[in-house]
């Protein structure tokens, strides 16, 4: 708009300035694949897997491919799942205990009575159900989840993190008060800790009249007698922090944090490492199915063993609930920087991906950019690594830079720029050979995402919103009208068009950051870690939610000039169509060379918008505004042009 209007007065004639939009949406990609499993539930040949920020999947086929089953399930941070009958149950971290009876196609929220709603662990005992809560304890339902009723007394610590049964016995691990003991159904608990030196129980299971109890830093213990003492059983366990317990025949195996997973087939009197294959050594979850050992872990998703553990294999084909932290492209190729994955590379538009890890010695990467034909990952951690052959090995360049925290890359003709974690910006002039920190005016250190566009320089905040730079990153100024959510993860440009991935979705600004626009439309999954442009499509990586696409074209506001006469006098017409939902079309005419600024405001007075504020030429001009995210209501537009002032009634009806 604003190059237009310079043109403008090169003319004899004024013009209309047209602009349209389609209504379009989101769809996510082919990967990459894994992320954080957090639980497992079987129920005859379909296994089910929890994830963190990525809902539930379910695979028919022992783990080959997997199917997103999310239809209704509100929360996506799913911290366990029990079968009871033909009924599956999700406990959820914040939207309690959620239903399907059609093996995931479609769930319920069944949460009547249930006053706490991080449902931590699920069991049932005949027809009871039970849900051990953070902070709210035990909860008994007898109806299939339909009602729910606190089951606490004298269960001392509240904080329940497993379930289990054993016969008549129904046993809850705490975090920090040890494991408790109930006969009758969750009526009253007795605390069953002696022998136990480490009161964290994450885990317990049962084989035969053995109970196990897994830790948090104290290993795993044995108890023979239904809980009344505990023995630690760790011989060859290197790893104490258990986090899962699961039985196979005669085997006991122990998913632990850091140190993969164990195998016992002694009742614990000693252990075996088991992790051949095992690329990832941080297991969450650990379930078995007929003869088949299934591990979830806490970045690499789901790992599968037909031997007891001897070997595993990755299955995570249609898994998409990898943490995304950060995407960029090279030619025909594009990156993907995960959360404990390492890089990813897809040759073919995110149909399929490859991981590219060899020397990357930090596989926690925040961001990614090219310079010619250099690619520069930023880890977590590890500062920042180079490669010039697309990924097939990695080499550390950390001159100078103080924070090993980069969480940002960019790169602005020789200049190749850092955003890190609580230092601010820091630049190479060299290809990351030395750095050296530029700071000047940047109010907020924690530097999430950067990118150029032209001349300017900009920065994404954590919780500061977006800085620009005009002078290579010399000196900052905010820039954040219209920008919802200041936590902004990732930023990307195509042409004018600067797009900021926040953790409210994707923001659109075409006057480079003097006013944004929420473009969120499919967008199911809105914590935007990571975005970038390959050819005619727009790609975000999202928070367990996978990589997600979109055409430009369905975004960006096209531009059309129609010749008209120069008008007379100041005006503000009525937008059309009025009511409209969400956009609308609002037009505008200066007679003179003047600046010009349209803003929105609600019934209160409280502005919610600027769709634009710059010098416009004589002419009359259309803009189009986007009121998507916005409750029905009655609007005002206003037009200030020099001293005139104009407003106008807009009708947001949905």
């Amino acid at each position: 708009m604003k190059t237009l209007a310079r043109i403008l007065p090169l003319l004899s004639l004024g013009f209309i300035i047209t602009t349209s939009q389609l209504t379009a949406q989101w769809i996510q990609t082919n990967g990459p694949y894994g992320g954080y499993v957090s639980c497992f539930a079987v129920s005859g040949t379909n296994l089910f897997a929890g994830t963190w920020g990525g809902g539930i999947f379910l695979s028919t086929n022992n783990g080959e491919s997997w199917t997103a089953v999310n239809n209704n399930l509100t929360n996506l941070y799913v911290r366990s799942l029990t079968v009871s009958g033909k009924s599956l149950f999700a406990g959820t971290e914040g939207g309690g205990v959620i239903l399907s009876t059609n093996n995931g196609e479609s769930w319920t929220a069944v949460n009547t009575g249930l006053t706490n709603s991080i449902v931590s662990s699920l069991t049932v005992s005949g027809t009871s159900l039970f849900a051990g809560t953070e902070g709210g304890g035990v909860f008994l339902s007898t109806n299939n989840g339909a009602s729910w009723t606190a089951v606490n007394n004298n269960l001392t610590n509240l904080y329940v993190r497993s379930l289990t049964v054993s016969g008549t016995s129904l046993f809850a691990g705490t975090s920090g008060g040890g494991v408790f003991r109930s006969t009758n159904n969750g009526a009253s608990w007795t605390a069953v800790n002696t022998g136990l030196t480490n009161f964290d129980v994450n885990s317990l299971t049962v084989s035969g009249t053995n109970l196990f109890a897994g830790t948090f830093s104290g290993g795993v213990f044995l108890s023979t007698n239904n809980g009344t003492s505990w023995t630690a059983v760790n011989n060859g366990l290197t790893n104490s922090t258990v986090s899962s317990l699961t039985v196979s025949g005669t085997n006991l195996f122990a998913g632990t944090l850091g140190g993969g997973v164990f195998r016992s087939t002694n009742n614990g009197a000693s252990w075996t490492a088991v992790n051949n294959g095992l690329t990832n050594s941080f297991v969450r979850s650990l379930t078995v199915s007929g003869t088949n050992l299934f591990a979830g872990t806490l970045r690499d998703g789901v790992f599968f063993s037909t031997n007891n553990g001897t070997s595993w294999t990755a299955v995570n084909t249609g898994l998409t609930n990898s943490i995304v932290y950060s995407l960029t492209v090279s030619g025909t190729n594009l990156f993907a920087g995960t959360y404990g994955g390492g890089v990813f590379l897809s040759t073919n538009n995110g149909a399929s991906w490859t991981a590219v890890n060899n020397n990357l010695m930090n596989l926690y990467v925040r961001s990614l950019t090219v310079s010619g034909t250099s690619l520069f990952a930023g880890t977590y951690g590890g500062g920042v690594f180079l490669s010039t052959n697309n990924g097939a090995s990695w080499t550390a360049v950390n001159n100078g830079l103080t924070n090993f925290d980069v969480w940002s890359l960019t790169v602005s003709d020789t200049s190749l720029f850092a955003g890190t974690y609580g230092s601010g910006v820091f630049r190479s002039t060299n290809n990351g050979a030395s750095w050296t920190a530029v700071n000047n005016g940047l109010t907020n250190s924690i530097v999430l995402s950067l990118i150029v566009s032209g001349t300017n320089l900009f920065a994404g905040t954590w919780n500061g919103g977006v800085f620009r730079s005009t002078n290579n990153g010399e000196s900052w100024t905010a820039v954040n009208n219209g920008l919802t959510n200041s936590l902004v993860r990732s930023l990307t440009v195509s042409g004018t068009n600067l797009f900021a991935g926040t953790w409210g979705g994707v923001f659109l600004s075409t006057d480079n950051g003097t006013s944004w626009t929420a473009v969120n439309t499919g967008l199911t999954n809105s914590d935007v870690r990571s975005l970038t442009v390959s050819g005619t499509n727009l790609f975000a990586g999202t928070e367990g939610g996978g990589v997600w696409r979109r055409p430009l074209s369905e975004i960006i506001t096209s531009v059309e000039v129609i010749l008209s006469h120069i008008p007379s006098s100041f005006n503000l017409k009525q937008n059309y169509p009025n009511p409209f939902n969400p956009f609308t079309t609002i037009e505008f005419s200066v007679p003179i060379t003047t600046d010009v600024s349209l803003k929105i405001f609600d019934a209160l007075g409280r502005e919610v918008a600027t769709l634009l504020s710059e010098q416009f030429s004589a002419g009359s001009y259309s803009r189009q505004w986007n009121a998507e995210g916005l409750p029905s209501g009655v609007y005002f537009c206003r037009l200030q042009a020099g001293d005139f002032i104009q407003s106008k009634k807009l009708i947001l009806l949905r």
